[in-house]
């Protein structure tokens, strides 16, 4: 029976050659660098504290230039009878307007144009010999069609919009006339934007305080990044938005819309 106390056993040693040594012990530093550089990103706060916000402005605007438009239209048996009808009715045209007090030069009169006009003719034969029909067309001039456009560019709104309305009346003096519809334009639309980006701007630095105020009375610091958003202008109570921006030119009054994008620093 063997006496041996297993306690008692030799510890066997492990010599290792000098460069495996270091290897070892090399990795072993290496692996507690990371250790701690890992625990110190996890505990490091992040770089940027800041926040991003939208602000937004909205006005109503009322054009103060409107530009329209009537088409003439004469009718000939040849050239000369289309343009002399075509004369005829513009120039009633014209005295039309200067009697509702529109200032001559603001009266416009565009090139005349003429077409002339044509009717399909069918005709269904029968050949000789045959029970079969054989259709045929034929164009054939029925006349010409003299047109021509006045146009008016005026800041008085109210009285072109009554001219505009009224020009039918000469239709029961034979003039063919065709009111067309007007466009109305904001000229004073370059300094507004101004204005209105600066009333977004102001917007978007009150939206992010009342956030911080929210979210625990956090104070906001100076503007890092600002941006530009898409300018709409939209008839009057319309909501409609598009990427490349609105310019409505269909309605006497519109509504302007500005969107600023910023970036503020979190005290």
């Amino acid at each position: 029976m063997s006496n041996d106390n297993p306690s008692q056993r030799p510890v066997r040693s492990i010599s290792l050659p000098p460069l495996a040594a270091f290897a070892l012990a090399l990795g072993m530093a290496v692996s507690t660098f990371i250790a701690a550089s890992t625990w110190k990103d996890v505990r490091k706060q992040p770089d940027k504290n800041n926040i991003r916000i939208t602000g937004s402005a909205k006005k109503r605007i009322v054009s103060d230039l409107i530009q329209w438009s009537a088409t003439i239209e004469g009718k000939g048996a040849d050239r000369t009878a289309a343009y002399l009808s075509l004369k005829g009715g513009t120039d009633k045209v014209v005295e039309f307007l200067k009697a509702q007090g529109i200032k001559p030069d603001d009266i416009k009169t565009q090139s005349a144009r003429i077409n002339e006009e044509f009717e399909t003719v069918r005709e269904d034969k029968v050949l000789p010999g045959t029970n079969v029909p054989l259709r045929s067309e034929t164009r054939k001039s029925i006349g010409f069609v003299a047109y021509q456009v006045v146009s008016v560019s005026s800041q008085n709104v109210p009285l072109i919009e009554k001219a505009s309305r009224e020009i039918t009346s000469l239709l029961e003096q034979g003039v063919f006339v065709t009111s067309n519809q007007p466009n109305y334009y904001y000229t004073r639309l370059g300094e507004l934007k101004l204005e209105m980006l600066a009333e977004a701007a102001k917007d978007a630095r009150n939206r992010a305080e009342n956030i911080l105020r929210a979210a625990g009375n956090t104070g906001i610091g100076a503007i890092v990044d600002s941006s530009m958003g898409i300018i709409n202008i939209n008839p009057a109570n319309s909501t409609e938005t598009s990427t490349e921006g609105n310019n409505d030119t269909s309605s006497y009054e519109k509504d302007i819309i500005t969107i600023v994008r910023a970036e503020y620093k979190v005290n």
